[in-house]
């Protein structure tokens, strides 16, 4: 699933696509499951708005579209195998292409998804409140807020830094990636880190995810940036899917293990 510099990654070359640019037609698949909003009140919405521009808010992407006399959202999370991208209109149209969106200056936004597991949301801001994410944003988050984050609880680093109620656009990758830079291993109780370990894995999470941004993002899966360009973050990753490989820092063989039922890999001799 791609994560919060893949998103980010999408948000912001989109937003250089077509910020500005008005939605002249949209055509969307017969597959229900890709839609939270019923797609003919979508269409209805979309058809004449403006893109005001888009940006990121957790792991979704949010256009903020104008019309006359309304203001809106059109809301894209990409899933497990999601892609959202700007083409031409004559570009061929790929199989499990699920939304067709043209615009007036020519170009065409494109929501592909194989596994079916991303969403298609319009809300009207007369009638619903904005979107928002669950959790705290991850590179905004102070050291005092992001202790107590994790006091008290009994469940694994691993488990809270996926949690999205607690952080926003962190998962499997990032959250493996992290945790091996603030040398913390995975299965240590949250509540129990003391404050100086969680101020380095703040430190940690916010220079892995901006550095991600700026490699454009992990591709590992099916991840393409807005024009369908890969990323290089993996080239970098120091443990995740590295598993039997040894560490970069110290040659030790990377372990997996499965916390929280996801794939899990540390240093056994770098983190503690």
């Amino acid at each position: 699933m791609p994560e919060l510099p893949e998103v980010e990654t999408v948000a912001s070359g989109l937003d250089s696509r077509v910020r500005g640019d008005r939605i002249e037609q949209v055509w969307f698949g017969s597959h229900r499951e890709p839609f939270k909003t019923p797609p003919d009140r979508m269409a209805a919405g979309l058809e004449g708005a403006t893109i005001l521009g888009v940006h990121r808010t957790g792991k979704h992407i949010v256009f903020e579209l104008a019309s006359p006399g309304a203001s809106a959202q059109w809301i894209v999370h990409l899933g497990m195998s999601g892609r959202m991208v700007f083409t031409g209109p004559a570009a061929p149209v790929v199989a499990h292409t699920h939304a067709r969106v043209g615009l007036r200056r020519g170009g065409e936004l494109r929501f592909v998804d194989p596994r079916r597991f991303g969403r298609l949301e319009f809300r009207d801001l007369g009638e619903q409140t904005g979107f928002s994410a669950p959790g705290r944003e991850p590179l905004e988050i102070g050291a005092e807020e992001f202790r107590l984050l994790f006091r008290g609880r009994r469940l694994s680093i691993k488990a809270a830094l996926l949690n999205q109620s607690l952080l926003s656009g962190v998962g499997n990758i990032y959250a493996d990636e992290s945790l091996f830079r603030a040398g913390i291993r995975p299965r240590r109780m949250a509540g129990r880190l003391r404050r100086e370990e969680l101020e380095r894995l703040r430190g940690a999470l916010r220079t892995v995810l901006q550095h991600a941004i700026r490699k454009g993002g992990s591709s590992v899966s099916d991840y393409v940036d807005a024009n369908g360009v890969r990323g290089f973050f993996q080239l970098e990753h120091r443990v995740y899917q590295r598993g039997q490989e040894p560490c970069r820092e110290c040659g030790t063989p990377i372990r997996r293990i499965v916390v929280a039922g996801r794939g899990t890999h540390y240093c056994p001799r770098c983190q503690r």
